[in-house]
C-alpha cells in the first residue's frame, strides 16, 4: 500500500483526472483517424521518414536535450516524491533550479563538441541558438504570462524565494530545462509527420491538429506531475487541470511550430539574430492570445504584484 495505494485510489476516484483523460483519449483517437486518410511519401533512401534532424549539429543537440531531460526529470521526481523541497530555503531553490539549468546553458560555450559545434563560431552553433530561443521565450513566459495564471486561474506560489516581477527566480531556470525537453519532443513529432506524409491540405490540417493535441497534453502532464508540489496551488484544481491545461497550452500552439523551424533547412541555417527575433515574436503572439482569453472571460488584469514568497 502506502504511496502506491494512494496513487491508485487517486486515479480511481478523481473526477478531474477522469474528465481530462477522456478529453485526451478523444483527441488522440481523432488524430489517429486523420492520419489514416493521409497519403504517405513513397519509400526513399534520400528522404526517409525520420524523427531526428538531418543536420548533424541539430540532431546531436536534440539527442542531448532528450538525454538531459531524463536526468532532470529523475531529479525532480526524487525531490517532489520525497518532499525534499520542504527543507529548501531561497538559496536551496536557486542552487537546485539554477544548477539543473546550467549544463544546458553552458554547454554551447564549454562543451560544443557534444553537439558537433566545436568548429563553428559561438553565434553559429545550433546549441547556442536553441538555448537562446528557449531562454527568451521562457523568460517572457515567466515575466508576463505567469500573471495571467494569477488572475485567470488564481494560481499562487508559497515557497521562500527571491522573485522577479512577482515570479520566483528559480522558476525562470526551471522553465528553461522544462521547455528544452518539451520543444525537442514536439520538433521530433512534427518532423516525423512532415517526412512521413505527402504535402497538401490534409497534412497541414493534421500538423495543426498535432500541435493542438501536443500542446494540451504537455500542459496537462506538467500540471499532473507537479500536483504533489505543495508550494504551487490553484483555487480550483478541476478548472486548473481541465480548462487551465487549454490555457497553458496556448504557449505551445505558437512556440512548437516556430521553434521546429530553427536550422531545419540544411542550406538555410538561422542566424542568432533570426532565432532571437522569432522567439520574441512568438512571445508577443502568445501574450496577445492569453489576453484575448482574459478579455473574453471579462476578467480584470490586476497588476498589483502579489509576493507571498518575497524575501525582504
Amino acid at each position: 500500500d502506502g504511496i502506491v495505494g494512494e496513487i491508485l485510489a487517486f486515479m480511481a476516484t478523481d473526477k478531474a483526472l477522469h474528465d481530462i483523460l477522456t478529453v485526451i483519449a478523444g483527441l488522440v483517437a481523432a488524430l489517429a483517424s486523420m492520419s489514416l486518410l493521409l497519403t504517405r511519401h513513397p519509400p526513399s533512401l534520400e528522404n526517409p521518414s525520420r524523427w531526428f534532424a538531418e543536420d548533424r549539429s541539430k540532431r546531436a543537440c536534440e539527442a542531448w536535450f532528450l538525454a538531459y531531460g531524463v536526468f532532470w526529470i529523475c531529479c525532480f521526481g526524487v525531490i517532489i516524491g520525497t518532499q525534499m523541497y520542504m527543507q529548501f530555503d531561497a538559496m536551496g531553490y536557486m542552487v537546485v533550479c539554477g544548477g539543473l539549468a546550467a549544463p544546458l546553458l553552458l554547454q554551447p560555450v564549454l562543451a560544443p563538441s557534444l553537439t558537433h559545434d566545436q568548429n563553428k563560431p559561438l553565434l553559429e552553433r545550433h546549441s547556442f541558438k536553441a538555448n537562446l530561443w528557449i531562454t527568451v521565450f521562457s523568460f517572457i513566459g515567466n515575466y508576463w504570462y505567469t500573471h495571467y495564471f494569477y488572475n485567470i486561474l488564481k494560481a499562487s506560489y508559497s515557497m521562500r524565494s527571491w522573485d522577479l516581477n512577482g515570479v520566483p527566480i528559480p522558476m525562470y531556470f526551471a522553465t528553461h530545462f522544462y521547455f528544452t525537453f518539451y520543444h525537442t519532443l514536439a520538433a521530433l513529432a512534427l518532423r516525423k509527420a512532415r517526412t512521413t506524409y505527402a504535402p497538401g491540405g490534409g497534412r497541414l490540417l493534421f500538423e495543426v491538429s498535432l500541435v493542438g493535441v501536443m500542446s494540451y497534453v504537455t500542459a496537462f502532464m506538467e500540471a499532473l506531475t507537479i500536483s504533489g508540489y505543495q508550494c504551487y496551488k490553484f483555487e480550483d484544481r478541476y478548472m486548473a487541470w481541465v480548462l487551465g491545461s487549454a490555457f497553458y497550452g496556448i504557449y505551445f500552439l505558437v512556440s512548437y511550430p516556430v521553434y521546429s523551424r530553427l536550422d531545419e533547412r540544411l542550406l538555410a541555417p538561422f542566424s542568432a539574430y533570426q532565432a532571437l527575433m522569432e522567439s520574441l515574436a512568438s512571445g508577443m503572439a502568445v501574450l496577445l492570445l492569453l489576453d484575448f482569453v482574459r478579455v473574453y472571460k471579462g476578467e480584470d488584469m490586476v497588476l498589483t504584484i502579489n509576493r507571498p514568497c518575497k524575501l525582504d
